[in-house]
């Protein structure tokens, strides 16, 4: 039956298979569908009569793939009134629409340069140089997705590997994009047995790698010593349907506060969600913006009130930006650090914002057609300046990255000082049940590329502490209230991929078509 709907409707099968591959992905993690689902689809795509038919296929293969593993996307529309809420599954259908374009191109690309159709050769079934072609397509165009238009590299191939972290480890020496790429040729590769003689050649590479990443790649158990210091992750459980009631500051405030444990005498780094104050706690801002007892200074001395002499507090909150005239022009989606004596250690603004989530793009043309941004209200946030490293007392150099931040791949580090530690505070009470255990997995890769270990909180879910080798050491699943405490985990030496970043893609894209050049001149 596979065979005759690939010879009748090729196009569909396409739309179908990325739609199962898409299964290999968070929450549901079936990546053994996803491998052979890839294997279907290069074989439809090098099969193809010409290049727009190869493009076509490509295309199909994206919108099933994204628009079944974005189906989330949808979720956000359920909070913003402004917009009908059916909108959010033509979004759905619209986003995948766009992010399709980069399969097509690595499909094209594939057939244009590697196909037997394409090529005039008499072999008429993939080979080795098309399936290494296709894999260097994938890591160029998966890393187009990461920086195209502020980019949206959300749901890499390679975090299908997550769950299986000994091949996730590749990723501290080739990065995210790279571990694509292979994903695509390890699928490809289950071709070569339909060629008898790359048969012996493909399984004992395959072997051979297993190998290596089961034994080779795996790094040691980190010793934790009584003397490192805490850190405490405080999951409230107020969903995001509570936000907009005037009750919500408070009430999430004293949420807060009774998670945040005893104090004592070992220092606890405590952190809360993005977003978590809903108070402005800089001085300095007209009277009338502050609606907590007029003044800042109250509500840092009354978290101040339940810490302990060493604690200190990350948390999400927003800071605003005003003109010269004294107007309110914009808002930040900020982290600030905030100690013992109410004071603010440092401030953080996030710099890579959301289109549609966190500022409106071309404001004045979609409003006419009464477009909104999903985060209700009509003030843009102003991005900040990037990722920047800030040393706390006692608790070394904290990195941060707010909630989508943590996606891009070689975009979390300052590279004028590596942080021990990374901040994610997020908000995935948006995301409904899909979204939160794909963006964990993210935050995975970016502590397996980096070395450095990640503290994300979340309001909802899923919380966790993940060490700096990708591994969940404590988490707080969706839909939960409750808090972890543990000691802080230790950075490793920097990674490969730290020091070189995506650099590496396209050194290990280089490297694949190098050998599919090599194998076509031999083989003739």
């Amino acid at each position: 039956m596979l065979a005759r709907t690939a010879q009748a409707r090729p196009a569909l099968l396409s739309f179908l298979l990325g739609a199962v591959a898409a299964t290999g992905l968070p929450p549901l993690d079936l990546w053994p569908v996803t491998l052979p689902c890839l294997a279907a689809w290069m074989w439809l795509v090098h099969d193809a009569p010409g290049l727009k038919p190869a493009l076509l296929r490509g295309w199909l293969f994206g919108v099933g793939h994204f628009a079944l593993a974005l189906n989330w996307l949808q979720h956000p529309f359920i909070y913003q009134d402004a917009m009908p809420h059916w909108l959010g599954y033509l979004g759905v259908v619209l986003i995948a629409i766009y992010v399709a374009l980069y399969p097509m191109l690595a499909a094209g690309l594939a057939w244009r340069f590697a196909s037997s159709r394409s090529t005039g050769d008499a072999v008429t079934r993939p080979g080795p140089g098309y399936i290494l072609v296709f894999g260097a397509a994938w890591i160029v165009t998966e890393w187009l997705r990461g920086t195209m238009l502020t980019g949206f590299p959300w749901n890499p191939l390679g975090a299908i590997w997550v769950p299986t972290i000994g091949i996730a480890w590749l990723a501290k020496w080739i990065g995210t994009y790279a571990l694509s790429g292979l994903t695509v040729v390890l699928a490809g590769a289950l071709l070569l047995p339909f060629r008898l003689r790359w048969a012996v050649p493909a399984f004992l590479a395959a072997g051979l790698a297993a190998v290596f990443c089961v034994l080779v790649a795996a790094p040691p158990r980190q010793i934790v010593r009584a003397t490192d210091p805490l850190v405490r992750i405080v999951q409230t459980n107020l969903g995001e349907e509570e936000r907009p009631t005037p009750d919500y500051p408070e009430n999430n405030l004293r949420a807060l506060e009774a998670l945040g444990g005893a104090p004592g005498t070992h220092p606890r780094l405590i952190v809360w969600p993005e977003g978590a104050l809903r108070f402005l706690v800089e001085d300095g801002y007209p009277p009338n913006y502050y609606y907590y007892r007029g003044a800042p200074l109250a509500i840092r001395h009354r978290i101040a009130a339940a810490l302990g002499p060493n604690d200190l507090v990350l948390t999400g909150g927003n800071a605003l930006q005003f003109d010269a005239l004294g107007e309110l022009k914009a808002g930040t989606n900020s982290i600030f650090a905030l100690d013992a004596a109410g004071g603010i250690r440092a401030r953080y603004d996030k710099a890579h914002l959301v289109p549609f989530g966190e500022y409106l793009p071309l404001r004045p043309l979609l409003t006419m057609f009464g477009l909104q941004r999903l985060v209700p209200g009509d003030l843009d946030f102003a991005a900040g300046p990037g990722p920047r490293t800030t040393a706390l007392p006692g608790f070394g150099r904290i990195g941060m990255a707010v909630c989508y931040e943590i996606i891009f791949s070689g975009q979390v580090i300052d590279p004028a000082q590596r942080p021990s530690l990374i901040f994610n505070p997020s908000n995935d009470a948006w995301f409904g049940n899909w979204g939160p255990p794909q963006h964990l997995a993210q935050a995975r890769l970016r502590a397996i590329e980096e070395g450095v270990p990640i503290i994300r909180s979340t309001p909802t879910g899923i919380s966790a502490v993940i060490d700096a080798d990708g591994r969940l050491l404590a988490t707080i699943p969706l839909h939960m209230a409750g808090a972890i405490e543990l000691p802080l985990p230790a950075a490793h030496a920097p990674t490969l991929f730290s020091r070189l970043g995506n650099w590496m893609a396209l050194i290990v894209a280089g490297a694949m078509l190098f050998f599919a050049v090599a194998i076509r001149r031999a083989a003739r």
